[in-house]
């Protein structure tokens, strides 16, 4: 067993050249210059070159561990250092293409010595600089500064476009319904009036109007309906919840006794007095009159409250003052059918009833109007402001009318003309007015928002009442 040699002591090793190795200077012909280079011995060599391989193998298997390290380290140099060149002439290659004004030609990559590499240390990219502290952490809020003063204004908008509220699928049948009703309801108040102070001609003359008012009603009412069956199928349960249901029963209550007090008129002029039975005659009209009275009141504040019990914004912010609003239409509009039918000897109860149902009209209006906020809004856009304030003339003049000059016939015809003029186009201008505020979800939003900040401040108000109670205590 040899002993290895120290670095001072190792053998000599010839060189390449001196053992007889062919070693080119440079690359040949068609060989790239990191190709690997193949050394050939010299002719004649072949068992001097086994000899001396031989001989060196044993000094090569004691070579110091230091010897491998250098070895590999220049390995590693070598082929860093080519791969460094290639990523370079790449880079210049790259950058020349895509200045402007810059030449485009190639540039050829510098001459290596095959097998020997300049090692270069690749590029570090450039440390972005770090967003400062201030930036990173979030921005609190200073004391006692007001969070609504960065909020933009409310624009009020649904889901895709959608309604919040549906508006009601009724068309122009609906207001003339609500406005035939209450002509109708009205004259049978006044056609009882008629009979029980014995003025037969406003008795008659009511009850025909009546009758004729309720028939257009119905028609309207079933041509918004479809077809005549779904109104008798309304009529098959009671449901006391349900507005259209109780307004269905008053309707066909107030059809039969309206129906047998107009037949009864009839038959005045058809029979003859020596009937069987005409004793008993005046009692059944009475009763018939009695009612139809009976249900009118219910059938003019029923109209309104068909709009009132809707989700409609504007019809159901109204539902404490509407039902006066269209009961005092009803009155204004029946008294003055009355006033242009009948002879003006006849017709003072009727001037009274329509001066005082447009008094009533108008001052719950007003307050209506006053109740209603913002909802309010939609009874002057540009439909419905025409239709209430031609409503609003008309009925404030038809009342004039009536009062200075109902006793004389044209004005008492034209008074009588002017209220139901007003009548209808105040049930049509609150109809449009709904229509409105269910597509503009501002309606819906603002009043919902204001109703509970109002009940925050009854909270807050009952806690500190409570607070003071009991330290008083």
């Amino acid at each position: 067993m040899s002993t290895p040699y120290s670095p001072d002591q190792q053998p000599h090793t010839p060189s390449m050249a001196q053992r007889g190795y062919a070693l080119p200077s440079t690359p040949g012909a068609g060989q790239r210059p990191d190709e690997p280079i193949v050394i050939t011995p010299a002719e004649g060599e072949v068992d001097s070159l086994e000899t001396t391989t031989e001989a060196a193998s044993a000094p090569k298997r004691a070579e110091p561990a230091r010897q491998r390290h250098l070895a590999g380290v220049s390995n590693l140099a070598d082929t860093a250092g080519r791969r460094a060149s290639r990523l370079s002439a790449a880079a210049k290659k790259k950058s020349g293409g895509l200045g402007r004004g810059r030449s485009k030609r190639k540039q050829s990559a510098p001459a290596q010595t095959p097998g020997i590499g300049v090692y270069q240390p690749p590029i570090q990219p450039s440390p972005v600089p770090s967003r400062p502290d201030s930036a990173q952490t979030p921005r609190r809020r200073r004391k006692g500064q007001r969070e609504d003063i960065m909020v933009p204004p409310v624009k009020f908008s649904s889901y895709y476009g959608r309604n919040i509220v549906k508006p009601a699928p009724w068309k122009s049948e609906i207001p003339s319904y609500l406005y035939l009703g209450g002509l109708a309801a009205g004259s049978a108040l006044v056609a009882a009036g008629g009979e029980m102070t014995g003025r037969t001609q406003l008795q008659r003359n009511s009850r025909l109007i009546a009758l004729a008012a309720l028939g257009g009603s119905t028609g309207a009412l079933v041509k918004d309906l479809g077809k005549p069956s779904r109104f008798l199928n309304m009529l098959r349960t009671v449901k006391l919840t349900s507005p259209m249901s109780i307004g269905s029963w008053i309707l066909s209550g107030f059809g039969a006794f309206s129906a047998v007090a107009a037949f009864s008129e009839v038959m005045h002029y058809v029979l003859p007095e020596d009937v069987p039975g005409a004793a008993f005659w005046p009692v059944g009209d009475r009763m018939a009159s009695l009612g139809a009275g009976a249900f009118a009141a219910p059938l003019a504040a029923y109209t309104s409250v068909l709009l009132s019990d809707t989700a409609t914004p504007t019809w159901h912010g109204a539902y404490r003052q509407m039902p006066f609003v269209f009961v005092g239409s009803a009155l204004a509009a029946a008294g003055g059918a009355a006033m242009a039918v009948t002879d003006p000897s006849e017709t003072a109860p009727a001037r009274r009833m329509a001066v005082g149902g447009a008094i009533l009209e108008y001052g719950a209006f007003e307050l209506m109007e006053r109740a209603l906020g913002v909802c309010a809004e939609p009874l002057h856009d540009d439909k419905p402001d025409v239709f209430l304030r031609t409503a609003k003339a008309m009925t404030l003049g038809g009342a004039a009318l009536a009062a200075v000059g109902g006793g004389r016939r044209p004005l008492a015809v034209a008074a009588g003309l002017a209220l139901n003029i007003g009548s209808a186009l105040t049930r049509f201008g609150i109809f449009e007015a709904g229509m409105i505020s269910a597509r503009d979800p501002k309606y819906t939003v603002l009043p919902q928002r204001e109703r509970l900040e109002q009940r925050r401040r009854d909270a807050e108000l009952a806690g500190r009442s409570g607070a003071t109670t009991s330290g008083s205590v």
